[in-house]
């Protein structure tokens, strides 16, 4: 029996804007200590709507949002921040320090935090996002994706165990994107830090997470592993999104061309064990039994 604690709980959760657009209705939700979940969904959504109200910073929502077991309504900014931190999909929204040092610094020194503290606080949390030989350089000087770890690092610095991402990986390019899931994967496993991640890249989806949402037009269509939750191409394009690539192209062989996979892959990895396994068999059996025909 799992016995992992429960860091986030939605419970019938719904919200609309001042204007009356509905963006989330009757969201219900559990994300663990340790684990990396993924909020998936089409622009509009409703995922960052979504973090936001994790977060606290949207709080006239219907339903509960607990944090540890408490309402999130019921704790001060510095009980939520001090466990708990959205980072933006835009860094340029959260960045304001001239260099990147004293923008790391500026969460622990506000926390009252003294400045040896302030220092070794600001000093690991670079170091975990690979940030250590920038901390002097000014933050106009930094690229995209070394803004977007500068801004995780703010949020490391106040001791946070809890990152709220939005689309991490926007904006950067395959490489970069790659980079910031291996970074996001190496703080939840070595660093313990619980990740959910809102994305509409599937493609990166089933190689880092544990756990996925999906969401679309602001209530939760299906939960589960990536394995559980990516099925057919029609049900995805139901919400506005696709299979990934490989995983569509030996879905639509198995179902369309009668290839014999004993499951779809969602990875190249995983696609190239199966096809290796493939070519085994209808070589072992020859091309008069039809696999290679």
């Amino acid at each position: 029996m799992d016995k992992t604690p429960v860091r986030i709980e939605l419970k019938d959760v719904s919200f609309k804007y001042p204007e009356g657009t509905g963006a989330l209705s009757g969201i219900d939700m559990k994300i663990s200590g340790g684990e990396f979940t993924g909020i998936l969904g089409a622009n509009g959504s409703g995922k960052t709507t979504m973090l936001k109200v994790i977060d606290g910073i949207m709080k006239n929502y219907l339903g509960s949002v607990l944090l540890d077991g408490q309402e999130i309504r019921r704790l001060s900014p510095r009980m939520i921040y001090g466990r708990m931190g959205l980072v933006f999909q835009n860094p340029d929204d959260q960045l304001f320090a001239a260099s990147v040092y004293e923008d790391v610094a500026f969460g622990p020194r506000n926390m009252g935090f003294e400045e040896a503290e302030v220092h070794e606080r600001v000093v690991n949390a670079l170091r975990a996002v690979g940030m250590e030989e920038c901390a002097k350089r000014g933050i106009n000087n930094l690229s995209y994706g070394q803004k977007k770890r500068a801004a995780m690092a703010g949020l490391l610095a106040m001791g946070h165990e809890i990152l709220l991402m939005d689309e991490p990986t926007a904006g950067l390019d395959p490489m970069g994107e790659y980079r910031m899931m291996e970074l996001l994967t190496r703080l939840n496993r070595e660093n313990g830090v619980t990740i959910v991640m809102a994305t509409n890249s599937v493609e990166l989806v089933p190689i880092f997470l544990h756990r996925l949402y999906i969401l679309s037009r602001g209530r939760l269509k299906r939960q589960g592993t990536p394995e559980e939750v990516f099925t057919t191409p029609e049900e995805m394009e139901s919400v506005k999104l696709r299979l990934p690539q490989i995983a569509e192209l030996i879905w639509r062989l198995k179902n369309e061309d009668g290839a014999p996979f004993k499951k779809v892959p969602l990875t190249v990895g995983e696609a190239r064990r199966l096809m290796l396994e493939f070519l085994k068999d209808g070589k072992e059996k020859g091309p008069g039994d039809g696999l290679l025909a």
